[in-house]
């Protein structure tokens, strides 16, 4: 298939880049602004993406759309899309890249193909595509192929089959493993200052568990202006395991993790904000936020 342009909704952390790269592959990338934040605003602007205003406009312009959102707000989004899809009679590939589960994404992908689009379960595994073969791009569904033709323009787009919801199963699985893991590192170092054995229990770590406490001082001071939209992801993936049968619980307390460390200040930083906090910093303040 022979993409003109993409529609990204939307051009926030994630968004922004894959914007970027296919824009710098050579397509055309279009957003839709209207009622966004200043600073996904100027994140848009920084990736050199067109501001079409509306959703209706990107639907009128776009050849597909990749919904790149938290994932409370990918139900609306796709709700958004599909009428605006029915009104002006517009037909488009609409790629769901979010952490949401096989049972949302189907929901969606019926909501989407009875407006007449063409849809694809996509989940995303890596971090913003800033750097080649960092960021894979797993897609299923009867379109997954449509959307592989986004490697000729960047991404790396990886089909593993034709069942809407296999995508999002993956997703579901990968994160339960590295988002579950930096909850529960967190939580237990939390509790390990609050106990006051933080020294003793580092000293352990670095004789036994040198290289996750090495995982842990590298990757948990970056979290916390990622906790908050983490909350709805760990609640996607407790209710696609409860869906087979397994206990929601362990990845409700994650949830419950993300939902603290939202409270505190320390998520109110974004991303790309310089000065990032030390770990043991960054626990010091989530033990005194427990009192």
């Amino acid at each position: 298939m022979k993409f003109k342009t993409i529609g990204i909704i939307s051009p926030g952390d994630m968004g922004h880049v894959v914007g970027d790269v296919l824009r710098a592959g050579g397509l055309r990338v279009v957003a839709c602004l209207d009622g966004r934040s200043p600073r996904t605003k100027a994140l848009a602007q920084q990736a050199h993406l067109e501001d079409l205003g509306s959703v209706e406009a990107v639907v009128s312009e776009a050849d597909a759309i990749l919904s790149i959102l938290v994932p409370a707000e990918a139900e609306r989004a796709a709700t958004a899309v599909a009428t605006a899809m029915q009104q002006r009679g517009a037909s488009l590939l609409y790629a769901d890249c979010n952490a949401i589960s096989p049972a949302t994404t189907r929901l969606i992908g019926e909501r989407i193909e009875a407006a007449g689009g063409r849809f694809v379960d996509a989940s995303i595994i890596g971090p913003p595509p800033r750097r080649v073969g960092a960021t894979r791009f797993y897609a299923s569904g009867p379109h997954a192929g449509d959307l592989a033709a986004l490697n000729d323009y960047g991404l790396h787009v990886i089909p593993i089959g034709e069942r809407v919801g296999d995508a999002s199963a993956l997703k579901m699985c990968y994160a339960a493993l590295t988002k579950g893991l930096t909850a529960l590192s967190t939580e237990l170092l939390v509790a390990a200052e609050a106990l006051g054995i933080t020294e003793p229990l580092q000293a352990e770590f670095r004789q036994s568990q040198s290289s996750m406490l090495a995982q842990m001082e590298r990757g948990l001071p970056g979290m916390p202006p990622k906790a908050r939209r983490w909350v709805g992801e760990m609640e996607e993936i407790a209710s696609t395991f409860e869906s087979v049968g397994l206990t929601p619980k362990i990845l409700l307390g994650a949830a419950d993790i993300y939902r603290f460390v939202g409270d505190t200040t320390l998520a109110d930083r974004n991303p790309e904000d310089p000065g990032q906090p030390s770990l043991s910093d960054m626990i010091a303040q989530l033990a005194q936020h427990l009192r």
